[in-house]
C-alpha cells in the first residue's frame, strides 16, 4: 500500500517535474485531498511525465491528450514516483497498484482466480478424472480446460454417463460394491473389465469432454428416463448438470483446418461500464469462455484494459499458456507485454491482432458477445444508478461489499462480508472474520482493516455498506484515507429515539449517513430497500457465523468444566489468548505465566481438542 512509498512530496508539481529521474518507474496523481487520482508507468520517468503538460506560459494540461486524462490533470496538485529496476518492474507494478488503491482515473478490471481443468492420469491401472487448478507437467497426465464455469457439472456428466471408477478407493477393494449394481462401474476391483477394455472407455469419456453433443444428448435420455420412474430429484440433478454443460458451448463456425491452441480477448465498453469476453480454444475447438463486467467512471481507454486485463489474467503460476493470444483491438503496449508474458513463461508468446482470415472471424465472434452482453438490461441496474445519484457516488455500484458484526455480550466476536455482484449475492466471495476487539467500533475497524490489506488479492469493490452511523462512517473513510484509496461507503442506521421499546416496534427509521450528509427516506422507498436489502444479509450471515461459534465455545467451556477447569481460568485465558484454539496450541511455558505451573500442566493434560 502507501506505506511503501514515501508520503506526498510537499513540493507543488512544477517543483516535482523538474526533479524527475531519467530512469523507469511508476508515478502517481493526487488532489488537494491527497486521493489517488491516477498511477502511470514509465520506461523514463522524466520524459513520460513531461509529456502531460505544456510549460508556457503556466504548466497547463498538454491539449492533445484525451479527455480523460486532462480532466485528472486539472484535480492533480501533488506528484509521487518510485524508481524501478526496469520498465518491466514498473509494468508489474502499475497493475498491482491499481488493484490495491482503485485509483479514480484509471479502469479496475476483475478476474477470477485460476480457472480449474479435469485431468487424468493415464498412468493409474484405471484412472479417473479429477478437477485442478494446479498442473503438474507430467507426460502421463492429460488435462482439459480451462473451464471457467461449468467444471464440476462436466465432470459429474462423466460419471453418469460413462461406466468408470467412480471413487479413488475402488480399485483397492476386494468386491463390487454399489456403484456395480446399478450399472455405473465395471467392477475393476473384482477383475470384471480388463486394462485395454477400461482405457477404451476412458478415451470416448476424452472425446465426450471437447465434443459435448454427445454428453447432453445421453444426459438428455437420462433425465427423460428418471422423470418417468418419478425419480424427481435425480431428473432436475441431470437437467442442472445439462445445462450447465450446454451453457460451456459457443459455436464459432470458423474452420482453422488444425489443432491450435488460442486464447481471445475481446473488450467494449459503454458509457457506464464495460466488458471483458474470454473465449479459450483447444485443439481447433472452443471449449469454454467467461466475461466479467468493470466499472470506470471517466472516459475509456482501451490500450489500459488490454493490458490490465491480460497482465491479470496470466498471472506468473497460470498454467498451460498457449502460444498465441488473440485480442480483438491492437492496443499500444502490446509489444511489452508479450515480451513480459514470454519472459514470465520461460517460451515465446505472440500477442496478435487479426485483420482478416480465421483469427479475424474468431475475435469477431467475441466482440458479438461483448455487444450481447452489454446489450443487457438487468432489472436491477435501473434501481443501482438511482442509488448512484441518490447517494452522489463516483460510479454505478455494480459490485458492492457489506459489513456487519454479531456477538453477544462480548462472546463469540465475528464480522460478516457479503458481496452482491450484477444484480446477485456472490457467495463465494463471502467472508467471515473473527473479532477480538471489545467494543463494536473498534471490531468494525479490525474487520475493514482486514478487508483494505486483502485488496491486492480482491480488489475493492464499487461501494461499501456499513452497519452503523456517522462514527462508523468516519472511521472507514479516515482507514481509506490512510491507505490512499478511492472507495465510496455510506452507513445505515436505526434512528435513535428515547424509548427502545418504538425500536423494538419498528417505529424507528433507518437513516443513511453519506459524505453529504444524512439521508432519510420513506419505507416503501425502493432505494431504502436495495441498501436494506444488503444490510439484513450482512447480518443474517454475521449472525449464523457467531451463532455456530458461540455452539462450539459453549462445548468447549461445558468440557473444561468437566475437567475442573472454572470460569473464571477460562476466561483469564481466553483474555490473553484470544481463541480457545490458540489456548490448545499454547505451549506449557505460556499457560504457567497466565494461571500458574500446576494448574497449567492440568489443563494441558486435559485440554479438549477442537470439537
Amino acid at each position: 500500500m502507501r506505506d511503501h512509498f514515501a508520503e506526498i512530496s510537499t513540493h507543488t508539481l512544477l517543483e516535482t517535474i523538474t526533479i524527475l529521474p531519467d530512469r523507469p518507474g511508476i508515478y502517481q496523481y493526487f488532489d488537494t485531498s491527497g486521493k489517488l487520482l491516477y498511477v502511470g508507468k514509465a520506461k523514463n520517468l522524466k520524459k513520460r511525465v513531461r509529456s502531460y503538460f505544456r510549460f508556457t506560459p503556466d504548466l497547463q494540461p498538454n491539449p492533445t491528450l484525451s479527455m480523460r486524462i486532462v480532466r485528472m490533470l486539472q484535480e492533480a496538485v501533488t506528484l509521487d514516483y518510485l524508481i524501478v529496476e526496469s520498465e518491466e518492474d514498473a509494468l508489474i507494478l502499475e497493475n498491482s497498484l491499481i488493484k490495491q488503491l482503485k485509483p479514480k482515473y484509471n479502469i479496475l478490471l476483475r478476474d477470477d482466480k485460476t480457472y480449474p481443468y479435469i485431468y487424468i492420469d493415464e498412468a493409474d491401472t484405471f484412472p479417473r478424472f479429477e478437477i485442478t487448478r494446479k498442473v503438474l507437467k507430467q507426460k502421463s497426465i492429460t488435462y482439459f480446460g480451462p473451464f471457467p464455469n461449468g467444471a464440476k457439472a462436466l465432470l459429474d456428466a462423466l460419471y453418469e454417463i460413462f461406466p468408470l471408477v467412480q471413487r479413488k478407493s475402488c480399485p483397492r477393494e476386494k468386491r463390487a460394491c454399489l456403484f456395480h449394481q446399478i450399472n455405473r462401474c465395471l467392477a475393476p476391483c473384482e477383475g470384471k473389465i480388463s486394462k485395454e477394455e477400461y482405457a477404451r472407455i476412458v478415451d470416448q469419456a476424452k472425446d465426450a469432454i471437447m465434443k459435448r453433443k454427445f454428453l447432453i444428448d445421453r444426459l438428455e435420455q437420462k433425465m427423460v428416463q428418471y422423470a418417468c420412474e418419478e425419480r424427481f430429484e435425480e431428473a432436475a440433478k441431470v437437467r442442472d448438470m445439462r445445462e450447465a454443460i450446454g451453457s460451456l458451448t459457443i459455436a464459432s463456425g470458423v474452420d482453422l483446418a488444425q489443432k491450435t491452441d488460442l486464447d481471445i480477448f475481446a473488450i467494449l465498453s459503454s458509457e457506464e461500464r464495460g466488458v471483458a469476453v474470454k473465449l479459450f480454444m483447444r485443439d481447433g475447438k472452443i471449449i469454454s469462455s467467461s466475461y466479467s463486467y468493470f466499472r470506470h467512471t471517466e472516459l475509456f481507454d482501451e490500450n489500459d484494459a488490454y493490458k490490465q486485463i491480460l497482465l491479470e489474467h496470466y498471472s506468473p503460476d497460470y498454467p498451460l499458456v498457449p502460444d498465441a493470444i488473440l485480442v480483438a483491438h491492437p492496443f499500444t503496449e502490446h509489444q511489452e507485454i508479450a515480451a513480459l508474458l514470454s519472459k514470465r513463461f520461460g517460451k515465446k508468446i505472440n500477442l496478435i491482432s487479426p485483420s482478416r482470415g480465421s483469427k479475424a472471424k474468431l475475435v469477431l465472434l467475441a466482440l458479438e458477445n461483448a455487444k450481447e452482453l452489454l446489450g443487457r438490461q438487468k432489472s436491477d441496474d435501473q434501481t443501482e444508478d438511482t442509488i448512484s445519484d441518490l447517494l452522489r457516488l463516483s460510479a454505478t455500484p455494480y459490485r458492492v461489499e457489506t459489513f456487519d458484526n454479531s456477538h453477544m455480550m462480548g462472546v463469540a466476536t465475528v464480522g460478516a462480508m457479503v458481496v452482491w455482484n450484477e444484480g446477485k449475492w456472490e457467495k463465494k466471495s463471502y467472508r467471515r472474520y473473527e473479532l477480538h476487539q471489545k467494543d463494536e467500533y473498534g471490531q468494525m475497524r479490525e474487520m475493514l482493516q482486514r478487508r483494505i490489506e486483502s485488496f491486492g488479492e480482491e480488489p475493492a469493490p464499487d461501494l461499501w455498506i456499513l452497519d452503523g452511523g456517522g462514527a462508523i462512517l468516519a472511521l472507514a473513510k479516515k482507514l481509506l484515507q490512510e491507505a490512499h484509496i478511492h472507495l465510496d461507503v455510506i452507513a445505515i442506521a436505526k434512528e435513535k429515539l428515547d424509548a427502545k421499546a418504538h425500536r423494538a416496534k419498528g417505529a424507528a427509521k433507518d437513516l443513511l449517513y453519506t459524505d453529504h450528509g444524512i439521508i432519510e427516506l420513506k419505507p416503501n422507498d425502493k432505494r431504502l430497500q436495495w441498501i436494506q436489502r444488503q444490510r439484513d444479509e450482512a447480518h443474517r450471515f454475521a449472525v449464523t457465523y457467531h451463532q455456530n461459534k458461540k455452539r462450539r465455545e459453549d462445548t468447549q467451556i461445558s468440557l473444561l468444566s468437566k475437567k475442573g477447569i472454572g470460569k473464571a481460568t477460562i476466561k483469564k485465558l481466553l483474555d490473553y489468548f484470544g481463541t480457545f484454539e490458540a489456548i490448545e496450541r499454547s505451549n506449557l511455558e505460556d499457560l504457567a505465566k497466565i494461571i500458574g505451573t500446576k494448574r497449567a500442566i492440568a489443563l494441558k493434560d486435559d485440554i479438549p481438542k477442537k470439537q
